[in-house]
């Protein structure tokens, strides 16, 4: 695990922002009110992790899911959380699932590209060959009018 316990703090960039978002503007907090939230913040996430864990050693898995994290927060007396988290969830999956369609539009884009440019290719290549063969007519054309 962590070597030190400051390892287990939360960015402070991350504190700040969250901070900032939270207050109103013209609010200042002291840079000990925002270690001190800091830590607060830490140790939350922590017992928040162990209670899913738990949930998750319960259902035999080594794996917590967005399922085990609902159910620790009830446990812990969050409820009033749940649904804004629920919400954030849905949220975040939706973002997840647009960027799927992007990736995948964008990759079947790129492969109907490639295959476009490889029948231009293809018909470049044709195309050069029926002239390297109209050339060569010409050129056997050229070297009888020389021999006679």
């Amino acid at each position: 695990m962590a070597e030190r316990p400051e390892d287990l703090n939360l960015p402070n960039a991350v504190i700040t922002r969250i901070i900032k978002e939270a207050l109103p503007d013209g609010v200042n907090v002291s840079k000990e009110a925002r270690r001190a939230i800091s830590q607060a913040a830490s140790v939350f996430v922590l017992y928040a992790t162990s209670c899913a864990n738990n949930f998750a050693m319960k259902a035999k898995r080594k794996t917590l899911n967005a399922g085990d994290v609902m159910s620790a927060m009830e446990e812990m007396e969050f409820e009033r959380f749940l649904q804004p988290l629920r919400e954030a969830l849905e949220a975040y999956k939706k973002g997840q699932k647009g960027k799927k369609e992007a990736s995948e539009q964008k990759r079947k884009d790129k492969e109907k590209k490639n295959s476009t440019d490889e029948n231009d290719k293809s018909r470049d290549e044709e195309e050069e060959e029926h002239m390297d063969d109209e050339q060569e007519g010409e050129n056997e054309g050229e070297e009888e009018d020389v021999e006679n």
